[in-house]
């Protein structure tokens, strides 16, 4: 397989675009295409000047290329679910950005590991890859019976398929703080402010606990913080309160600014989790290939 996994980015977006960026700083990853349905897509034209190559043929051009190991996905939830057969029975490996949620949901922090040899991996929502990691690391330590969080966003970072998608960010969102979160019961919330000049993203989650032990919890949730920032690291703890059985934990995050705005965290948080699956599933692909030409 060489040294490096050939992938291509489906979605010439807002997301796809900053996603293109981050990948070609991934060690063990190539970014051989970037896919779209129109020709004059300002993303596909960043791609061409990047070096990538560009089609405007949608998923066909994907399936095509023999070549290409791995794709991530971020176009919609509509496409995706009539994407994910077809690069299924290519033998295509997919990250999923789009809140179709038709293979597990994967967080970084949290579940990774467990996934690695899944066909399919979805990324959640950005409310969820914010959030879910502090439900987690509160559960761990105090068992969540219930979790809200409310991810407040720039108006001016929500494109298209932001907008469009809101009914399948908040179930999303809510499920995976239930399935990966560890939440017995969770609901999600998205605001999009439209402040001049726009907020940064804010992320906050009210959980309900058990076993309340602040001094348990502020640490867990430290060490979560901690481990998001090693491939987000615009995220900043701004709070973390406990009252009785309730623990209120509060996030900014701040994108890279590698093509969006720096305001524009809500997409930085997906497009460098994607990142972070994707160079370790091309890892995982990498070490297949040595062990079967040993």
């Amino acid at each position: 397989m060489g040294d490096v996994v050939r992938a291509a980015v489906l979605g010439p977006g807002n997301i796809g675009t900053d996603l293109l960026v981050k990948l070609q700083r991934a060690p063990s990853i190539e970014v051989a295409l970037m896919v779209g349905i129109e020709p004059d897509s300002p993303g596909l034209a960043r791609a061409r000047a990047l070096g990538v190559e560009t089609s405007a043929a949608g998923v066909d051009a994907v399936l095509a290329r023999d070549d290409v190991a791995l794709v991530f996905d971020a176009t919609g939830a509509r496409p995706h679910r009539a994407h994910a057969p077809l690069l299924a029975a290519a033998g295509k490996r997919v990250v999923d950005l789009t809140p179709a949620a038709v293979g597990p949901y994967v967080v970084p922090p949290v579940n990774l590991d467990a996934h690695l040899d899944a066909p399919n991996v979805n990324l959640v929502t950005c409310g969820g890859q914010a959030t879910i990691p502090i439900v987690h690391a509160i559960d761990r330590v105090a068992d969540v019976a219930y979790a809200e969080i409310v991810a407040t966003i720039a108006s001016a970072s929500a494109g298209p398929g932001t907008r469009q998608n809101i009914d399948e960010f908040t179930e999303t969102t809510a499920r995976g703080l239930e399935r990966v979160g560890g939440a017995d019961a969770g609901k999600a919330i998205i605001i999009l402010n439209p402040a001049d000049p726009p907020i940064l993203m804010r992320a906050t989650v009210f959980a309900e606990v058990r076993d309340p032990d602040a001094a348990a919890i502020a640490a867990s949730v430290r060490a979560m913080a901690a481990a998001m920032q090693a491939y987000v690291p615009g995220v900043r703890l701004k709070l973390c309160d406990v009252d009785g059985a309730l623990a209120t934990v509060l996030l900014e995050i701040e994108g890279a600014g590698d093509v969006l705005p720096r305001y524009a965290g809500n997409l930085d948080v997906m497009t460098a989790a994607a990142a972070e699956v994707g160079e370790r599933l091309a890892r995982r692909l990498l070490a297949a290939g040595r062990r079967v030409a040993a």
